[in-house]
């Protein structure tokens, strides 16, 4: 095994059979961290979303956030209830493209199946970039380098999801319990110093903000209108990551269905309570948070004066862990630091969730069928990869900053909500046609209540994030979904129409009539008589050499030394005025091919084959582009000849000694002597 291959395993750890998938099913305790984890970070950064909205107005708009906070907590277990539904009835892994697909069509499937695309490469762009501020809050060195933080912080989760699923739920799971617990024990810890009178204020308490530009003056009704709403809609980021669970029902251990449900219900109770945990308390202590933009935080003010320049202001938890726990140290730190890792094994959620949507769509002729090969470790390592890369571009071109990036997001989620809830719908209302069971349709009717108003409600969600986002960034994001869109169409055209070309039709076992083959030869020497005499042992009807000279004096020496040693395969001269090699080579088998159409066109290029990778670098060019321009000529067929050089030999020997290496437990085997 050479350097790259002990690199790899290292990384990526040992291979694993095909037959070895059941050991990467995961119950119930690894699932929520591996699957939920995006959605329960996100009450870490959509607080400071929604105080950042109702900050434009001042803090007399602060009054409505912990109104905004059970709205929000409302469509929550709205979303939660109906994805319920979704996994009993499709636990095959498809999710919101299944439901739709089958439901709706096709063009709502693939419509549904580009918006978590995009909706999945946001994930990990915005949970990262949102762990890294965090981080920076508590860390003085990332600040200023957030991007490159950010970007290696992708890589290293990529690296560990290329290791499997398992393994990647298992050494995520610890940080998001404990992050879990540090946010709930904040809010307890909260409570109890409330009871006493002991709660003191946040450190932005003292501060003043002055009103954006617009806002100053009275507020008109429909400007608070607007302003709620489009804090509303910052806050319904809460929601992103539900969805991951119905894709990933495959995943669980059986009852795989059963196990998906509960694992949805935890979910939604366990990131309702921390996320009115945080608006709420934000609001009692005094909390002040702007835009952190220049521009916005030039709206604060202390002791009636701006803030000094490079001002970086902490995160809502943050700030509220800081002053719970002014009186115990660890658990301001234990707060920040869990936080900070949540964010970004958040992405984990979409390094889990993508990779296996790509798998769906690849076997539905969507995608690239790459998308659905598994690597070593049984996952789906270019889905991984292509995620990763495409996350970092997107975190270079916004610098890192999870306020832009936000703007971009949620978009593409409640467009596969509502298109799976309406699909839903149309699944109890086809299934109630036929079923005659009282209490089966019962259920279903039940069934089809929920999927309903959790239409109603995420419809209503969706109009006020489009109004709402629209020019802030949202547009960028409906840009991207466009694009996929048209990709995967295009894709599956180009499959159908691949597909439709190679179906075996009657004339297809027709043999040809004749062969003519042609051996090509840059110099009279051992890869060249192989190549002659391999060609000469498949009978074709026809042989010949074909040598291409632009040099009389080459050409002439060549042709001498044929004669002498008596070479019983005439010599074709193609001359090249302008030295062109491959021109004449692919024009002369069209000619051959042209004055029979039903005979094919054998073409033989003799190779080197070298011992180290960087010495093919200097062998081969040539028949390699040779090889790519024959590759679309009709009727034409390429062989490739290999001659084995001495250095090729060396390295097989040296693996042959490799494999015969004597190892433990050997002898007991019997594979060698005593």
């Amino acid at each position: 095994m050479g350097v790259g291959g002990v690199s790899k395993r290292i990384i990526l750890g040992r291979k694993l059979r095909s037959s070895q998938l059941g050991e990467t099913l995961l119950p119930k305790r690894i699932a929520l961290p591996v699957f939920a984890s995006d959605a329960l970070s996100s009450v870490a950064y959509a607080p400071d979303e929604v105080f950042i909205m109702l900050s434009v107005a001042g803090t007399s708009a602060y009054a409505f956030s912990w109104k905004i906070g059970i709205v929000v907590a409302l469509v929550m277990l709205t979303v939660v209830t109906s994805y319920r539904q979704n996994v009993h009835a499709y636990p095959s892994g498809g999710g919101d493209y299944e439901v739709a697909t089958v439901n709706l069509g096709q063009t709502a499937g693939v419509t549904v199946a580009a918006a978590l695309l995009v909706d999945y490469v946001l994930t990990v762009a915005v949970s990262v970039s949102s762990g890294v501020q965090n981080a920076g809050s508590a860390v003085p060195f990332i600040q200023g380098h957030e991007t490159e933080w950010a970007c290696g912080l992708v890589a290293l989760l990529a690296a560990i999801n290329l290791r499997g699923v398992r393994e990647s739920g298992s050494a995520f799971a610890i940080p998001t319990y404990g992050f879990m617990a540090g946010v709930i024990g904040m809010a307890l810890y909260a409570g109890y110093r409330g009871l006493h009178g002991t709660l003191p204020h946040v450190e932005s308490a003292r501060m003043h903000i002055q009103r954006a530009p617009g806002y100053s003056g009275h507020i008109s009704q429909i400007a608070l209108i607007f302003l709620l709403a489009r804090a509303f809609s910052s806050g319904c980021a809460a929601l992103t990551g539900v969805e991951a669970i119905s894709n990933g029902v495959p995943a669980f251990q059986k009852p795989k269905s059963k196990n998906a449900a509960t694992t949805l219900l935890l979910l939604g109770g366990i990131a309702v309570t921390m996320l009115l945990s945080i608006i709420i308390l934000a609001r009692q202590m005094g909390l002040k948070y702007v835009d952190p933009s220049p521009a916005g935080l030039h709206r604060l003010t202390l002791n009636g004066k701006h803030l000094p320049a490079g001002y970086d202001q902490p995160t809502v938890i943050a700030q509220i862990s800081r002053a719970v726990f002014n009186n115990f140290t660890p658990g301001f730190y234990f707060v920040v630091a869990t936080t900070g890792i949540i964010l970004v094994l958040a992405a984990n959620t979409a390094f889990n969730g993508f990779p296996v949507l790509g798998s769906i769509l690849a076997r539905d002729g969507f995608a690239p069928r790459q998308l659905g090969s598994r690597g070593d470790r049984l996952a789906y390592s270019n889905g991984i990869i292509f995620l990763a890369a495409i996350a970092m571009v997107l975190i270079v071109a916004f610098k890192a900053e999870p306020t832009r990036l936000i703007q971009l997001y949620i978009v593409g989620v409640f467009v596969s909500f509502n298109l799976s809830q309406l699909g839903m719908i149309r699944h109890w209302t086809r299934h109630l046609k036929t079923e005659r069971n009282p209490g089966e349709r019962r259920r279903m009717f039940r069934s089809r209540v929920i999927n309903t108003f959790g239409l109603a409600m995420t419809a209503v969600v969706f109009v006020i994030v489009l109004l709402t986002k629209f020019l802030a960034g949202a547009w960028i994001a409906i840009l991207a979904m466009v694009v996929f869109f048209a990709i995967m169409k295009g894709i599956r055209r180009h499959y159908d129409r691949i597909e439709a070309e190679l179906i075996v039709g009657d004339e297809d076992p027709i043999m040809p009539t004749r062969v003519h083959a042609v051996v090509l030869v840059s110099k009279l020497h051992k890869p060249t008589m192989r190549a002659i005499a391999f060609a000469k042992a498949t009978r074709p009807n026809i042989l010949e050499a074909v040598y291409v000279g632009f040099e009389q004096e080459s050409t002439d020496k060549l042709m001498e030394e044929w004669d002498q040693r008596r070479i019983d395969v005439p010599l074709k001269v193609l001359y090249s005025p302008y030295r062109e090699i491959i021109r004449p080579i692919v024009q002369y088998a069209i000619e051959i091919r042209e004055a029979n159409p039903r005979g094919v066109v054998a073409v033989f290029i003799p190779e080197y084959v070298v011992g180290k990778w960087w010495e093919q670098l200097l062998h081969n060019q040539t028949a390699l582009r040779l090889k790519g321009r024959l590759l679309f000529t009709p009727g034409v067929m390429v062989t490739s000849v290999p001659y084995q050089l001495r250095g090729s030999e060396v390295g097989k020997d040296r693996e042959d000694w490799e494999l015969q290496r004597s190892r433990p437990g050997d002898v007991r085997r019997g594979r060698i002597g005593r």
